[in-house]
C-alpha cells in the first residue's frame, strides 16, 4: 500500500490528476497554465511534496473549477471539523493558512473555510473563476482585507463581502487572527 493512500495529501493528487483528465491536459501544459513547474505538479500529481494555497488555486483557475474540488475530501452522511483539524494549506508568501471546511455539493455554489494568519506580509490571492464572492467573518484578531486597491479593517465580528473574481488581499493586524470565509459562484 502506497504510504499517502486514505491521506489527504493523496485526495489532493487524485483530485488534481482526475480534473487534469476531465480537461484533456498533458501534465507539461497545466504547469504551463498555472505558472508552476512540471516536477512539482508531477510531485503533486504523486502524492508527494507539501502544495502551497498559492500552488492549487492556480490549478484551480486553469482548471476552471471551485479550490475546494481539489482539497476536499469524499462527503459522509454527518461531517463534523474539529477546531484545530481538517486539511492546512499554507501560503508560499506569508504566515497564512486556509482549511476548507465544507464544499457545496453538485448543483450548488459555494465553499466554507476557516482562514489564520500572523501579522507579516499579506497574502496576495489572484482572481478566481468569475462571478465569486467572498463572505468573511472574523472569528478572532483584526484583517486588512478585499479587493486591491479598497481592502478595509475588519475586527472581531465584523463581515464583509467582496469580488472575489480580482486580486485581492488578507492581512492580520494582530496576532491569532482567523475569519471564516464563505467562497460563493456563479
Amino acid at each position: 500500500m502506497n504510504r499517502t493512500e486514505g491521506t489527504p495529501l493523496a485526495a489532493i493528487a487524485s483530485a488534481v490528476r482526475r480534473e487534469r483528465t476531465r480537461r484533456e491536459l498533458s501534465l507539461g501544459e497545466l504547469a504551463r497554465r498555472a505558472g508552476i513547474a512540471k516536477s512539482t505538479l508531477s510531485q503533486l500529481e504523486a502524492g508527494a511534496g507539501n502544495p502551497s494555497v498559492e500552488t492549487l488555486w492556480a490549478i484551480a483557475v486553469v482548471l476552471d473549477v471551485p479550490f475546494s474540488r481539489l482539497v476536499d475530501p469524499p462527503a459522509r452522511a454527518v461531517r463534523v471539523v474539529r477546531a484545530g483539524e481538517g486539511v492546512v494549506i499554507p501560503s508560499e508568501h506569508s504566515p497564512f493558512t486556509g482549511t476548507l471546511l465544507a464544499a457545496c455539493p453538485p448543483g450548488a455554489r459555494r465553499d466554507l473555510h476557516v482562514i489564520t494568519a500572523e501579522p507579516g506580509p499579506a497574502r496576495a490571492a489572484h482572481a478566481h473563476i468569475p462571478g465569486t464572492t467572498e463572505h468573511m467573518v472574523v472569528t478572532a484578531g483584526r484583517w486588512l482585507a478585499g479587493p486591491e486597491g479598497e481592502e478595509v479593517e475588519l475586527g472581531l465580528g465584523d463581515y464583509a463581502c467582496f469580488p472575489g473574481d480580482r486580486p485581492h488581499a488578507y492581512q492580520a493586524l494582530e496576532p491569532g487572527t482567523a475569519a471564516v470565509l464563505v467562497m460563493e459562484y456563479v
